[in-house]
């Protein structure tokens, strides 16, 4: 495909463009700009004032420059910074010219093949394929365009470069962040590197991430919304965007691995009015709209002799629990070690609870957040153990928003007793910097919110719509979950656009008091709903303690509105079987954690971070071995601390004990490979051979190899 009938000079490291006539003069990437250029385009007002370069300057504070390409997600970002702006993302769908390109009836097929050969020239620093380095060179030339003829469709050119580069590099951006099913023997370093970029940087791009972030795309919209984009996206640099990767998974290699039982708690069960309290300070404003701030604070500590029961009786109904699922607020920071002790033995991998903080400053209000806490075990469906508990790899998902209580509020729980209905109350807690933790487990993506945030058009909400994570846990403190409240309401924004699956989970307790008009008690507690199957009220029956959740996952289709053909490589999750479940009248034993197992050594010697590197490298590796063994050697060399590429990506080299997890990861390949190319069952049959005298790390090691190596395998079913 050729996209101009001109020939352009070659690549040269450095060169700027837009920078003739006086205008849109911008800075190499990486570097401050020039005190001595005038930026007349971006001062004289007006829009045919701004250009394709002095736009890209005003968002990034860097030039448009050929040393760009040579990494793709920098282009993505030009050129969807260039074509939002510009609004030129509709000419894909109408006028003013034809789309895909007159006279490329292949063009969806050059976009992919393009793709392929520029992430293999990304991983060996080689020239771009032509057609990118066609489309680039057009658009270098016309630099000084003004947007607004972008945006009248003036330049349709142009506008066909932009829109052929922007999916070039999308395509080129596949499996940087979010593992895909399908890949490929090439660029596998390539992928690993952009996957620790993003891991410690917040960003798939070189650009300073307080600017400008390019994140991975993990759902398009089933419905009719046109994306332009099906595995990366752009964002502001605010909020902050930080990307976890946990290797937690069944054992197995085909989709009767992919699923996961989730126990929702509905904790507490009785909420108290006199568990609300006004904090200090008194009523502000008192003469007019007055407000004061109030506490939340269930007077009951968390019953971890009823949650063993509990356990007990959940994985005697479904084989085992894998997530424990408590709403906001439900548990006290000082409980989470107790509980996650409680957990431990039963085998579950993965928690999630709203918790209620406290302050060490008394002039700051205490914080409101998600906890996340990881077992070390790394394996759903684990065995009940009574090996000492291990620490948890712990994430914040802290709380951007406070309730507030109108009249209308405390008279639906019946809190006028402790609130004065004349007062609006809002919430005692801090409300941090606005980010969002993102959590890749195995096969799917997840993001949690806390309550208000649900509800926010804000850029947290625009954030998680641009990622699109498999699934998002909104944890409330709010009354019964119908499809006819508010939760459902945005909950269904989410599964229309992006396609995320969304679970709300409410206290019993809160369910209990919401009684407005003194109507009866809908005992909803929960709330499902995915793209596809609809809504799921989930409520607590009678003498029930816990709900019983199984969700499994199953294949999705990335769409773009470009040309592009549909890719089944992505992942959704459906609700799959629901259970009551009431606690049995004797548990496992609860008495308090001891210490000093290997899983515990193992947590405290790499921290949460570290394991996503390591699960990045671990994931390269196992692609290597489903697709050119005699590579895998080559790709545990560039994960190492001597190798060369994290300088030029401005990265610093892994900590001593990352290095030393990835210098075992090397010594298991060796081993495996002792009688030939390595083999994904040999590397299996190693690692689950572990020596009494295994160092911890070596065992943590051998766990996220396993875990990769079986998901690829299952991916590749």
């Amino acid at each position: 495909m050729t996209l101009a009938p001109v020939r352009h000079p070659g690549l040269r490291r450095g060169r700027v463009f837009g920078a003739h006539q006086g205008r849109g003069q911008c800075v190499v990437l990486g570097r401050a700009a020039s005190a001595d250029i005038t930026v007349d385009t971006m001062t004289n007002g007006g829009t045919d004032s701004l250009t394709l370069a002095s736009t890209w300057r005003a968002v990034v504070g860097s030039t448009i420059d050929d040393g760009l390409l040579t990494w793709p997600p920098d282009v993505f970002a030009l050129t969807d910074v260039l074509l939002h702006r510009s609004e030129a993302f509709r000419f894909t769908l109408g006028p003013p010219g034809e789309w895909p390109p007159a006279g490329s009836p292949g063009w969806a097929e050059e976009v992919e093949r393009a793709a392929t050969l520029w992430r293999t020239a990304a991983e060996r620093s080689d020239a771009p394929p032509d057609l990118v380095v066609e489309a680039w060179h057009l658009i270098a030339r016309h630099a000084d365009v003004p947007l607004e003829h972008l945006a009248q469709g003036r330049e349709p050119v142009v506008c066909e470069a932009l829109l052929t580069l922007h999916a070039v590099a999308d395509e080129a951006c596949a499996g940087l962040g979010v593992a895909l099913d399908s890949s490929d023997a090439d660029a596998g370093v390539y992928r690993a590197r952009g996957r620790e970029l993003l891991v410690r940087t917040g960003s798939m791009a070189r650009l300073d991430p307080h600017l400008l972030r390019v994140l991975p795309k993990v759902r398009t919209p089933p419905t009719g919304r046109a994306a332009h984009s099906r595995y990366a996206c752009v964002q502001d640099g605010v909020p902050d965007a930080c990307w976890h990767k946990v290797p937690a998974r069944h054992r197995g290699s085909d989709v009767r691995s992919e699923f996961a039982r989730i126990l929702l708690l509905p904790w507490p069960l009785r909420v108290r009015a006199s568990d609300f309290r006004p904090a200090d300070g008194g009523v502000r404003r008192p003469d007019r709209e007055p407000y004061a701030f109030f506490e939340f604070a269930p007077r009951e500590a968390l019953d971890l002799d009823l949650l063993d029961r509990v356990l007990t009786s959940a994985r005697d109904e479904a084989g085992g629990v894998d997530v424990v699922y408590l709403p906001e607020s439900a548990v006290d920071a000082t409980e989470i070690a107790g509980l996650e002790a409680l957990l431990h033995r039963h085998g579950v991998v993965f928690l999630q609870a709203g918790v209620r903080e406290h302050s060490p400053d008394p002039t700051r209000f205490p914080g409101s957040a998600i906890h996340i806490g990881i077992n070390p075990l790394l394996e759903k469906g684990a065995s009940r153990t009574d090996e000492p508990a291990p620490p948890w790899w712990h994430i914040r998902q802290g709380k951007h928003h406070r309730w507030s209580l109108d009249r209308a509020q405390i008279d639906q729980y019946h809190l006028g007793g402790q609130l004065h209905p004349q007062v609006r109350w809002w919430e005692a807690v801090d409300v941090p910097r606005q980010a969002v933790q993102f959590v890749e487990v195995a096969e799917l993506t997840l993001a949690c919110l806390v309550c208000e945030d649900l509800a926010q058009n804000d850029d947290v909400a625009e954030l998680i719509r641009a990622v699109g994570p498999t699934i998002v846990f909104p944890a409330l403190l709010d009354g019964p979950q119908l499809g006819s409240r508010w939760a459902s309401r945005y909950a269904s924004g989410l599964a229309d656009d992006p396609g995320s699956a969304v679970l709300t989970l409410t206290s019993y307790g809160m369910v209990a008091r919401s009684r407005p008009n003194d109507r009866a008690v809908a005992p909803v507690v929960a709330l499902w709903k995915d793209s596809t199957g609809g809504f799921h009220e989930i409520p607590l029956e009678a003498g029930a303690h816990a709900v019983l959740l199984t969700v499994c996952m199953d294949r999705a289709t990335r769409r773009s509105a470009d040309g592009r053909a549909p890719a089944n490589n992505g992942t959704e999750c459906f609700a799959a079987a629901i259970h009551q479940v009431r606690a049995r009248a004797a548990g496992a034993d609860s008495r308090p954690p001891a210490a000093g197992s290997a899983a515990s050594a193992a947590s405290a010697a790499l921290d949460v971070h570290e394991l996503t590197v390591l699960t990045c490298w671990a994931e390269a590796v196992a692609e290597a071995l489903a697709y050119a063994p005699e590579r895998t050697a080559g790709v545990v060399a560039e994960a190492r601390a001597d190798a060369a590429w994290r300088k030029e990506l401005g990265l610093e080299p892994p900590t001593p004990r990352l290095d030393e997890a990835i210098t075992d990861m090397a010594s298991l390949l060796a081993e495996a490979a002792a009688r030939g190319e390595p083999t994904r069952g040999a590397l299996i049959a190693v690692a689950e051979r572990a020596p009494s005298d295994t160092s911890p790390i070596a065992r943590l090691v051998r766990r996220v190899l396993i875990a990769m190596v079986e998901e690829r395998s299952t991916r590749l079913t």
